[in-house]
Order: C-alpha cells, then structure tokens, then sequence
C-alpha cells in the first residue's frame, strides 16, 4: 500500500543519513522537499542527492519563513493536499526534512494534516545540536544534568529562564538574534562556556568557543547553533 514518508537527512553531511532513511529514498515515486525562497535549491535535497534514483519525481515547494501563521497554513494545507492525492494515486511519497523530522520540522505541520487521510510513518534523522555535541566531545547532558533546546526567536525571558535553570542549553536559529541572545550570555557569565557551530557537519564548518568577539552586529551563517555548557567536558 502507498504510504507518505517524513525522513530526516541529518545535519548536513550525507554520511549521516540513517540507512533506513537512504533505503526509502532510493525507493520512492515522488519526492518533496523544502525551499525557504523560491527559486533556491534546497539543501535537505542536496544532502539526499546520493541516495536518489535517477529520473524521480521531485517537486520541490515553497514554505514561507514568516511569522503570520495564516500565512504558512495556506500553504501547508495546499501541500498536504497534493501531497494525498499523489499517495492514494498509489505513489510512494516522502517529504525530507533537515535533521530529524520531530524536531522545529514543517513536516509535523504537514502530518498533523494527512495522518488521518492517509498512511503515514516518520523516519528519524540526526539532529544539528546532537552532531554538533559529537564533533565537540561534548556529552549534551550526564547524570543528574538538565538540557533545553530551543529557537532564538523565543521571547528574553523563555530564553533567560532556560539558561537559569539548565545545564546544558541550546539555542537554534541564533543568526539574526543575537541581539536577544548576547546580552543575556553576558549578564549571566556565560559567554565563555558558549560553544558556536556554523553548518555543522559540512566542508563549511564554523566552530568558536567563547563569544567575546561576537557582537549583535555579527554577521552569521543562517544554520548557526549555539551549546551553552555551565559544565564543560
């Protein structure tokens, strides 16, 4: 029976793609994948490349980075509508995410929409903080240790009160809010324990430890994460 995948393609680097995540997309009919402008490749797409069959069906769509909720939903439920036609057309169709499809996905916006239309199943992928802790040697939490992930788009005081009560905290999407971010590092004394990574995994790897130099003027690549450590390794 004709099912819709959610597969995660890692952080970047197409070694880290499960193997049952490249078995199915060696397999599918049809492939979705993301842009966040129109008319630019996506990058999930370029890390899945080397598990693709020649002559598949792609089609890559366009989900709106803004803020209007109303917005994104236009345009997730006219996917998610093509998207079920293109399953009980009887094609197997998968929809590739960066990192691992749970985790600030727009593919959970998309399942919650066809789960109950049509057969889905969701395939895990490796997410950017967890390579990023790897490539540091840096364990994400020990024993009793707490972590918090979350976006830099969160308010100051969601974000003051995670780097209060954990051990290890990480903020994604850090590129154009440093604004927020930086004076809170500071005013807590945690900018010497704060771990920088840009395009983890990739030949474009940026790594800095300490942000001192770093200001709310820095310019920063936009898949830029930050590990807060109050213990480091």
């Amino acid at each position: 029976m004709a099912k819709f995948y959610g597969i995660g393609v890692g952080p970047g680097d197409s070694e880290l793609v499960t193997i049952k995540a490249s078995r199915l997309l060696e397999d599918l009919d049809i492939l979705y994948t993301p842009e966040a402008k129109k008319g630019s490749k996506s990058f999930a797409l370029g890390i899945a490349e080397p598990y693709l069959k020649e002559h598949l069906e792609i089609k890559q769509r366009h989900f709106p980075m803004v803020r209007s909720n109303s917005t994104k939903e236009v345009q997730w439920q006219a996917i998610s509508a093509e998207i079920a036609e293109d399953v009980k057309s009887g094609k197997n169709v998968g929809f590739i995410t960066l990192g691992d499809p749970m985790v600030y996905s727009t593919y959970s916006y998309l399942l919650a929409l066809l789960e109950k239309e049509i057969d889905c199943q969701t395939i895990p992928g490796i997410t950017s903080f967890c390579s990023m802790a790897s490539e540091l040697g840096q364990p994400l939490t020990m024993d009793e240790e707490s972590l918090a992930v979350m976006p830099a788009t969160a308010s100051a005081e969601k974000i003051e009160a995670a780097l209060e009560l954990h051990d290890s905290i990480v903020l994604m999407k850090v590129a154009n809010h440093l604004d927020t971010v930086l004076p809170l590092l500071e005013k807590l004394g945690l900018l010497q324990q704060t771990f920088m990574v840009s395009n983890s995994s990739t030949d474009k790897q940026q790594t800095l430890l300490g942000l001192e130099g770093i200001t709310p003027e820095t310019k920063l690549p936009y898949f830029t994460t930050l590990l807060v450590k109050k213990k480091i390794f």
